[in-house]
């Protein structure tokens, strides 16, 4: 079982920034080969917002390139989200995300960017 426990997050006005952390604790955290973001809005469907896989390779939804960069630490067992640029519309709860032997899920947090 892989816990995941997010950090960051908050209220912040449009054109700000904002970092996001997403730690993994568990003894199977050897098993996890990609880690990431997804949001959900309110009335709208969850999406994936950036991936990073265990060779290093990101993917990033069109609505972020050039915003977003998600890294991750493999010494910390550590993936990071920092958000610039942010807009009103990227206004959600940010859910970190594992694959492993299954899908792990953090527990949410709040990004609120104001106009």
């Amino acid at each position: 079982q892989v816990q995941l426990v997010e950090s960051g997050g908050g209220l912040v006005q449009a054109g700000g920034s904002l970092r996001l952390s997403c730690a993994a604790t568990s003894r199977s955290v050897f098993s996890i080969n990609r880690m990431g973001w997804y949001r959900q809005a309110p009335g709208k469907q969850r999406e994936l917002v950036a991936t990073v896989r265990n060779g290093g390779s990101t993917d990033y939804a069109d609505s972020v390139k050039g915003r977003f960069t998600i890294a991750r630490d493999n010494a910390k067992d550590t993936v990071y989200l920092q958000m610039d640029s942010l807009k009103p519309e990227d206004t959600a709860v940010y859910y970190c995300y594992a694959i492993g032997s299954t899908w792990y899920w953090g527990q949410g947090t709040q990004v609120t960017v104001s106009s």
